[in-house]
This record gives structure tokens, sequence and C-alpha cells, in this order.
């Protein structure tokens, strides 16, 4: 396929799967073959990539293609598919028994199709695997680790067709597997075979104000939504990031659900004149576009809580969600009494939200978050909001202040003391611990945040930096891609987190894998360029570690690496030497 400037490309694991013996079976008996096959699909197969969330890209006579956004839930489907097998009574002759490849890499996005090195090595893994086993490429078993409950046997290096260099397997089968077999669950009409809970995206509201100045309200007042819906534990909720991608357009509902991967979608709209306000708000299926639920609201603008309030019980009765005391309780919560703190608070946050930050930016953010401080003392948020801007000042260094970060902390320390439980205090007070080095208060109040929101995707991203820099990379894997399940439009931003974890943790493929998709998605990184080229170096590319080397100066001709590494908190040195042991491996400058 020729490739365009427009070519659509991410990150991917592929699973490609083959019939053992399809054309010696088709030979024998045809109409059985073909009866056998399509029973497998439906009672095996199909329902497996949906219970591992995949989805089936094509299916080419007796082989099948399936996309997965997660490697985990990959081989997890994979070992369902197999481990089904032992629990078939056909004879064996007959029987559909299967080989199956998987990969993680670069996939080419063409309507619903897929091609790619991801998509090519996936299919020449899959005739190596032995009949009812799996076959895997390096990188997935350094991705997956151990989150599967089996152990893949290295297969060593293996030459294959169309590919440089040669690609280290590892095989599993079940007949060396030690779990007991477990007949695959059968979904029915009434029970769909879907692990997760609901799930749910809240589109911007459109502002119909008539007054584009009012458009920081009606962002404002979904945000608000989405935090409140946040705190439920049965729900699995968007972050505001990824539903916001969709802000100033039209977009099918059914393609949202899709791309975000949901169940549901809310969208509305406000319209605020005076003192009074008006929202509209309808729940939608996002498989088949039906209405679940639709209100609307004329009320006064001091009862914006309560109609908040309204509308996150409304859309968990019609999810069919069980509220618990404390996530009503917490859901009802005021947090200010004052329209007028929140009003200021609403537009220092959407000046937080924006890309385009400088000195100027942060002064008038500044200025609105401390109006609203002085309309009412006891507002947690803009404390918050305060210790955010100013610890993007320490990062950014605007105004050159050397005592920025210190006021970031004493800000934090005063939203955690206004609102003990207010995640979003908790996880400023996290970020800001993660910069003054306090690890342990990081992981803390991460946690916390997480315990009373536990949709709260930067919390999880954040946690997965602690256990990071603490020196527990593996155990920050899951955390940081949950935050990528619950917020797939910032994917750009985990994916150097992710890169990151896979460096200390010595898993070096998948780190090479991982940070090569941040860069095609930050085409202007210099950091995650550095950490890849250290990654290369470890597995003794070195050409293509000082090719890399060569564009980061080109982007950046002032970086310097060891500034970069003293201004990371790794608690153990060790883990910091094994980033420039990579570079020094590719005899690139420490």
């Amino acid at each position: 396929m020729a490739e365009t400037a427009y070519t659509n490309r991410r990150l991917a694991a592929v699973l490609a799967a083959d019939v053992v013996g399809y054309s010696r079976m088709m030979s024998a008996d045809e109409t059985g073959t073909l009866a056998a096959l399509k029973h497998h699909r439906e009672t095996v197969f199909d329902p497996a990539v949906a219970r591992h969330r995949g989805r089936v890209v094509k299916l080419i006579g007796d082989g099948a293609l399936v996309e997965f956004a997660s490697i985990v839930d990959a081989v997890k489907c994979a070992l369902a598919i197999q481990r089904s097998i032992r629990e078939q009574t056909t004879p064996p002759g007959n029987a559909i028994v299967l080989r199956i490849g998987i990969n993680l890499g670069d996939v080419i996005i063409d309507g619903d199709d897929i091609y790619g090195d991801g998509v090519n090595i996936a299919a020449r893994l899959e005739p190596l695997a032995e009949p009812g086993g799996i076959c895997i490429s390096g990188v997935v078993s350094e991705s997956v680790g151990n989150r599967v409950d089996v152990r893949f046997k290295d297969g060593g290096e293996m030459a294959v067709k169309n590919i440089a260099r040669p690609i280290r397997v590892w095989k599993w089968h079940p007949d060396g597997d030690p779990v007991p077999a477990q007949a695959p669950p059968q979904p029915t009409a009434a029970e769909p075979a879907e692990p997760e809970p609901p799930s749910i995206a809240v589109l911007p509201f459109n502002n119909i104000s008539g007054d584009a100045e009012q458009e920081y309200f009606s962002d404002g007042i979904s945000e608000d939504i989405i935090t409140d819906l946040s705190k439920v534990a049965g729900l699995l909720v968007i972050a505001r990031n990824s539903s916001f991608a969709y802000k100033g357009k039209s977009p099918d509902i059914r393609t949202v659900g899709r791309e975000l991967g949901v169940r549901s979608v809310l969208e509305g709209s406000i319209r605020r004149a005076g003192n009074r306000v008006r929202i509209t708000a309808q729940l939608i299926n996002a498989a088949n576009g039906a209405h679940l639920w639709a209100e609307r609201y004329d009320r006064d603008l001091t009862d914006i809580f309560a109609v908040q309030d309204e509308v996150t019980r409304n859309i968990v009765e019609a999810l069919k969600v069980k509220l618990t005391a404390t996530e009503a309780a917490s859901i009802a919560d005021i947090p200010t009494n004052s329209f007028a703190a929140h009003d200021m608070f609403l537009r220092g946050r959407e000046l937080l939200r924006g890309t385009k930050w400088n000195r100027e930016i942060f002064e008038q953010t500044v200025a609105v978050l401390t109006r609203a401080v002085e309309l009412d003392p006891n507002y947690a948020e803009p404390y918050a909001g305060l210790g955010m801007a100013y610890n993007l000042d320490f990062q950014n260094k605007w105004t050159g202040a050397a005592d920025a970060l210190d006021v970031a902390a004493r800000f934090a320390a005063l939203a955690v003391e206004k609102g003990p439980s207010v995640p979003f205090a908790r996880w400023i007070a996290s970020v800001i611990a993660t910069w003054t080095r306090d690890l342990d208060r990081a992981r803390q109040e991460a946690e916390k945040a997480l315990a009373l929101s536990p949709n709260f995707a930067p919390a999880y991203g954040t946690l997965g930096l602690a256990e990071i820099y603490s020196g527990n990379p593996l155990a920050a894997i899951a955390l940081i891609e949950r935050a990528m399940r619950l917020d797939p439009a910032f994917v750009q931003q985990y994916l150097h987190f992710l890169g990151t974890a896979y460096v200390v943790a010595g898993k070096y493929e998948a780190a090479a894998a991982t940070f090569r998709e941040r860069i095609r998605l930050v085409p202007g990184t210099d950091l995650s360029r550095s950490l890849l080229a250290c990654a290369l170096g470890h597995l003794g590319e070195i050409d293509e570690a000082r090719r890399l080397w060569a564009e980061l100066k080109e982007l950046n001709p002032r970086y310097s690496f060891a500034d970069h590494l003293t201004r990371l908190p790794f608690r153990n040195p060790a883990d910091a030497d094994r980033i420039k042991d990579g570079l020094a491996k590719a005899g690139l400058p420490d």
C-alpha cells in the first residue's frame, strides 16, 4: 500500500490466527468443516475477542486478524481461545485447532483495515506456533511481563521474511499449562460478555448563549459533570482531555463510542442569560444511537451545583449503577457557597487547560484564581489551581522565580487543608510532591485521589511516575496503562511515562517500541528521543541511536542530557545509571 502524507498510524497489539490443517479438513468434509469453523467463531473466538476488548479487523478464510489497544488483553484473549481446546469433544481429526501469533508494533490505518510491520510480524509469528499454541515477539514478552498466568518459553532468534533483523520469539502451549481448563463463558442476549463496568464519555456541552466569552462556563459545567461521574466506582468514565477532543465537531455518536471504547455518550447544550441558565442533556447508547435519557433544566445560576448533582444521578440511574452512600454524599457536596468564586475558578481552570502557555497566561491564571480565593478563602480548588500554575512556572521558568516550587507546595498544602476530600487537590499535592522528591508523599496523595475518584486518569499517571522514580517500574506499567484507557486522546504523554518505566525495568525492546510511537505523535520531543537512544544503545542498535541523537540536537541544539537527568527525581542512583549506560554503549555524550 502506498503511504501518503495523510497516513494514519498507531501503536497496536495484533493477533493473527490460522486453523491448523484447514485444507485437509476441507478436502475430507467441506460442509462439516465450514460448520465447525462457524461454531468455533461464534462460541469461542468472537466471545473471547469481545471480552478482551479486541476488534476483528478481518476474517480471511480460515484465518483472522484482530487488533487490541492493550497487549495484555491480546495475550489473555489468545490464552482463553487456546485453552478452550481442552474442552472440545469433537474427534481430533475434525476439531478446530488454531495457531496464534501476537506482536506489538506500528500499524497503518486504512478505513477498517490495518497494515504495516506490526501486522506483518504477527502474521509471520503465527506459523511458528505449535498447533494449539501461541508464539509472541520479544517486545510482547517484555510488555506483558508477569501480568498473565503463564510463562512463555524462549524460542530463540528467528529470521522473519521481509524483516531486516532477527526477532526473538517466545512460545506457549496448553500441554504445559498449570491453569485448570475452564469452559469459556457464553454470552446471552440479556448479559453481553463484557468485563468492564458501564462506560461513558461526556462531550463538551455546546455554548448556545450567543456569547463566545461564555465558552469557559459551558466547558466548566461539562468538566464538573465528568468530575462527579468519575467518583462512581461502578462506572468507567473517559477523562476530560479525551472527551474534549471532539469540541467544535459534530461526530457520529457511534464513532465516539468506538474511538473511546464506551457504551454511552452524554451530550448537551448550555444557554446562560443574566442570572438564569438553561441546560439540556441527553444520554445516548453509543452502539445504536438510541436515547437512554434526556432532560432540560431552567434554573438560577445559584442552583448550578444542584443541577449538576441531578444530572449525575439521572445518568447513574439510567446506566443501572448503584451509588454507595459515600459516593452519593460526595456528588452532593457543594464546593463553595459563592457562585462568583466558582465562576472565577472555572475561568482559571480553563486557562490551566490551555495549550499555549507563557508568562502572560500564567499571570492571568494566577490573577483569576487569587480572586476566587479572595471571594471564598475556604474554597479548595482555586488553591490547587494556583499550586499547578506555580508548578508550571517552576517547570518552564517563565518568571525565573527561584521559589516557584516552594510557592506551589504551599498552595497545594492549603488545598488539601481546605478540601481533604477533593480529588483535584490531592492530585496536585501528588504532582508537586513528585518534583520536591518526596515520593512517599506523592504516592500517598495519588492513592487518596484515586480512592475519592476511581476514574481520575491523571492520578493514575502521577502514581505511575512515583513508582518509577521510587524504583518500582513494573508496578507503574499497569497504572499508566489504566490512565491510557481512561484518557486515550492524551496517550502521547502517557507513552513517555510508559517508555520510561520499561527503560528503568530493563525492558529495552518494549521501551523502544513505546518511544517510537511517542515520537510519531509528538515529533518535536527531545526527552523521548534521548531515552529511545538509551534503549537502542542497550539493544546494540548503535547507528540508529546516533542518528536519533543527531536528530535531537538538530531539534534542540541546547539540549543537555545531564541537565535532564538531574531534574528527574530517581530515588535509586542505579536507575539513573541504567539510562546513562545505554547512551554510553552507543558512544553518545553524557
